[in-house]
């Protein structure tokens, strides 16, 4: 992938175990917009750092009931003072218009210009709402992104992504909306329930597979010490896959190329937390059970080895993560994979592996083997 633009690295810190690359700070470029990804240990508690990150007028923090209670007063003093704030449920189901019209009322009610900034606090969920909130008030302000959740650090935070559920499919309504910082605070790793982290590392495995297989064997050799939460490790996986994901980003912002082959084994997993109605599984477990569909149907077609895709698999099962999918049936899942984003002229185009380390999105595939493989997990 040496032919896309290199990512600028900004004060890089101590070193990290991936690869001997240290843990740096990452700058995001997408022409129109710029903005730093900061990783590291303790930064909630960064007050210049904030201070920094902020739009110069008003303040709303929109963050959950789960994760209010860790890290509000850490936020607060960061800040120096209290700020208006909108506490939602927790969860997926929760990710609905509904409730971006909860968070719309409490910009409305603390009323934010357009010099005013919201503060993400909490997961991919509440990362989701927020940012799609400060699209539309006021036709955009500013928002800036605190993930606490491993899923949200590696993955969600970064690139402009907003938008929330509809009952026909997920992320269906939403919009491109860059953060004016994403502040990724590895502490908050320490309360994630174990579920959770295994969650995130779906999306950790996902970058090994799509773009860096040098990263998928190094996942292979230290799963284990991602499952135990080991600093270093963490801090090095956040921020190789920030830097993959900001890299493509710059190359390619609102996914008209490029940028769709992030949405590995996203087609798949979508249809898994559409038919259970976003309340039986976790993003990252859809999506982990999502790639195993996804290398096994790049597999019917011979794009990889057979081997390479049960190195997934593994991978997916070691991580902590489910590996055999609900028997929703083959043509269920048919159906709700038809409405994914990726639909063009009523195909549906999916993201393939053409080895550990390549994808490319295509309509262009046996119908038969995609069949096969919706009858083997869904059936």
């Amino acid at each position: 992938m040496s032919n896309f633009p290199r990512l600028r690295l900004r004060s890089p810190g101590r070193a990290a175990p991936y690869n001997g690359v240290t843990v740096p700070t990452l700058q995001v470029d997408v022409g129109h917009s710029s903005y730093p990804i900061r990783i590291g240990a303790g930064l909630l508690g960064d007050s210049a750092l904030f201070a920094a990150s902020l739009a110069p007028a008003g303040l709303l923090i929109v963050t959950n009931t789960v994760v209010a209670p860790l890290y509000l007063t850490r936020l607060h003093a960061a800040l120096g003072r209290d700020a208006p704030l909108c506490v939602l449920p927790d969860g997926e189901r929760h990710k609905t218009l509904n409730t971006l019209e909860t968070v719309l009322d409490a910009l409305v009610e603390a009323r934010l210009s357009r010099d005013g900034t919201v503060i993400a606090l909490g997961g991919g969920v509440i990362g989701d709402i927020a940012g799609f909130a400060a699209a539309v008030y006021q036709r955009g302000i500013a928002y800036v992104q605190v993930p606490t959740t491993l899923l949200a650090q590696v993955d969600s935070s970064v690139g402009g992504k907003t938008g929330v559920n509809h009952p026909g499919g997920k992320n269906l309504i939403g919009a491109f909306h860059q953060p004016r910082a994403v502040i990724a605070d590895t502490d908050t790793l320490s309360t994630l329930p174990d579920r959770e982290l295994s969650a995130g590392l779906a999306e950790v495995i996902k970058y090994g597979c799509i773009w860096d297989p040098a990263l998928f064997e190094w996942l292979e050799s230290n799963i284990a010490r991602l499952r135990s939460r080991d600093p270093e490790a963490l801090e090095a996986a956040i921020a190789r896959c920030c830097a993959i994901k900001a890299e493509i980003v710059g190359r390619d912002e609102r996914e008209s190329s490029l940028r769709a082959i992030l949405n590995f084994g996203h087609t798949f997993g979508h249809a898994i937390e559409a038919a259970t109605h976003f309340e039986q599984w976790l993003h990252g477990e859809a999506v982990g059970l999502g790639m195993i569909m996804a290398a096994d149907l790049s597999a019917r077609l011979g794009r990889i080895a057979r081997p390479d895709a049960a190195r997934i698999r593994a991978l997916v099962a070691a991580a902590g993560l489910p590996v055999d999918p609900p028997r929703i049936g083959a043509g269920r899942a048919a159906d709700l994979m038809r409405m994914d984003k990726k639909v063009l002229g009523g195909r549906v185009r999916l993201v393939l592996l053409e080895r550990l380390g390549r994808a490319t999105v295509t309509g262009d595939y046996a119908e038969d083997a995609y069949t096969a493989t919706l009858e083997e997990h869904f059936a």
